[in-house]
């Protein structure tokens, strides 16, 4: 897929210079670019943005984050007022897009934001062409957690992706003429600058929420303060390694050792708890923890 041109198909790929002139001159040319990206928020700890999709007049431009192009041109188009970007539920787009590349925003038009307003109680995108444009995307939910990662991406993943802004612009036009007519665009207006307003945080520890762990509240008051040691070093082990904090241990994992006292090594491996692979990579910073008053 590296460098490879599929304009005639609708979608133009792009993890190379050799591309970006076309990209360039697409976007460039265009008063409404409709976005979206693709990111795996579930196996890391830190969102890592895999692809940024952007549609012109029927066109989509698939950008890889991961390859090294440099289209960092794309931030005077985003910071542009006088260019409409349409997206749906796009905050969390927007901010990763602010946190890896510094981009502003302004002009947004969202789709979910505004179809809310509107009062749709289902604003799913699938949902909302089939009821406003009588247009049927078949988004396979299971898409959403693939491995956006990986390269080559699949067909069935590229067709997800283009699919997710071909029909936002056309979404644009019928619910801001729904606005404008039940005199919402006020309303919308400001909705939509605190999503461009948004900004990157990162994740940082809560004690209480370990307190929310299905079989806290069984443990002892010394086994709930094991408890809440090892889930402070779980969350930085993760933060360090950027995994999600289930691929280290999972809460019920956390649940069984702070109940076993596993105060030791050898203890730790009697418990049974973990795996000898578990024990290998953690099993020292795990009893650390436990033993930490």
């Amino acid at each position: 897929m590296r460098g490879y041109l599929r304009m005639n198909d609708g979608w133009l790929w792009i993890d190379a210079q050799a591309n970006l002139d076309e990209a360039r001159r697409l976007i460039y040319d265009a008063q409404i670019v409709s976005v979206d990206t693709e990111y795996d928020s579930f196996r890391y700890f830190r969102d890592v943005l895999c692809l940024i999709q952007i549609t012109v007049r029927g066109r989509t431009c698939l950008f890889d984050p991961l390859g090294h192009a440099d289209f960092s041109f794309l931030g005077s188009v985003f910071a542009d007022r006088a260019v409409l970007k349409v997206m749906h539920a796009g905050d969390n787009d927007v901010r990763l897009l602010k946190r890896n590349y510094s981009f502003g925003f302004a002009n947004i038009f969202d789709t979910h934001q505004a179809a809310s307003i509107l009062g749709c109680r289902n604003l799913a995108l699938s949902t909302l062409t089939n009821q406003f444009l009588g247009v049927e995307l078949k988004k396979d939910k299971k898409m959403q957690r693939s491995r956006w990662d990986t390269r080559p991406l699949t067909e069935e993943q590229i067709r997800y992706a283009v699919e997710d802004t071909a029909h936002l612009e056309s979404l644009y036009s019928v619910l801001d003429a729904e606005l404008q007519a039940r005199d919402l665009r006020k309303k919308a207006r400001a909705a939509f600058e605190r999503i461009a307003a948004v900004t990157w945080s990162e994740k940082v520890f809560n004690p209480q929420a370990c307190k929310g762990i299905n079989g806290y509240l069984s443990l002892s008051a010394a086994q709930q303060r094991a408890m809440i040691n090892l889930c402070r070093w779980r969350f930085e082990k993760a933060k360090k390694t950027n995994i999600a904090r289930f691929r280290i241990l999972t809460d019920q994992n956390l649940v069984e050792l702070a109940r076993s006292g596993a105060s030791s090594l050898e203890m730790l491996l009697e418990a049974g708890i973990l795996s000898p692979e578990r024990i290998s990579r953690y099993g020292r910073e795990i009893v650390e923890a436990v033993n930490e008053r």
